[in-house]
Formats: C-alpha cells, sequence, structure tokens
C-alpha cells in the first residue's frame, strides 16, 4: 500500500506551550483513529529547527556541521505521520482532520516508489 508524508507546519515563532489541552486531546483522539483505521504507519514530533544540525559535503570530500536548519524559512516541520493509505485523496482526508487537529498548516506527499534493482 503506498505511503504518503502528512507534515505539520509550524510558524518560526511556534510557541508549543500554548497546546492547550483541546488540542493535545484532539491530536490523541486523531493518533488513535488513524491507528484504528490502520492507516498510521509512524508518527512523531521534532524539535524546533533552532535545534537543528545541518551537514554538507564540502568541496575537498569532507563533511561541515553548522547549527540550524538547512533553510532559512517562515515554516517547519513540527511533527509528521507516515501514513499507509489506498491513494491521495485518503491521504488528504486524514490531512484535513490533522489541520483541524493540529491548529496549523500541514503538508501531504506521497512516497516515492522505489523499483527494485533488475539484474
Amino acid at each position: 500500500m503506498p505511503q504518503y508524508l502528512v507534515a505539520v507546519q509550524h510558524p518560526e515563532n511556534y510557541d508549543p506551550s500554548l497546546e492547550g489541552e483541546a488540542m493535545i486531546r484532539d491530536i490523541s483522539a486523531l493518533n488513535e483513529e488513524m491507528a484504528a483505521a490502520g492507516a498510521r504507519f509512524f508518527a512523531g514530533g521534532l524539535e524546533s529547527a533552532s535545534h537543528a544540525k545541518s551537514l554538507r559535503k564540502q568541496p575537498d570530500g569532507s563533511v561541515s556541521i553548522t547549527d540550524g536548519p538547512y533553510l532559512e524559512a517562515k515554516e517547519y516541520i513540527g511533527g509528521f505521520w507516515i501514513l499507509e493509505c489506498a491513494g491521495m485523496d485518503e491521504a488528504l482526508e486524514w490531512g484535513r482532520k490533522a489541520v483541524v487537529a493540529c491548529r496549523v498548516p500541514v503538508e501531504v506527499r506521497a512516497f516515492l516508489r522505489m523499483r527494485p534493482n533488475r539484474k
């Protein structure tokens, strides 16, 4: 079954301490609904982008590590679900529920299907 990423988009100044009990309850209910439907493969939250590390290959072959996200952006991924759905329409239905529960925008994107190597 195809897999889809439902990524929760937080603004750069997002304050997780403002997440009230109602929002936490709504997200928990959504997680339970996804699990009961057999759609949830994995879910996780991420620390803020300010805690990220970016790695880049240098011309000499070494790798540099810097503080912060790879791209400067006004939004970053604050959490995500990996869902197994019949198609994009089903994934979008879960995305709609995620927008309501999380109270922020989400992005839904299909994982690429890798073809097996043929010898």
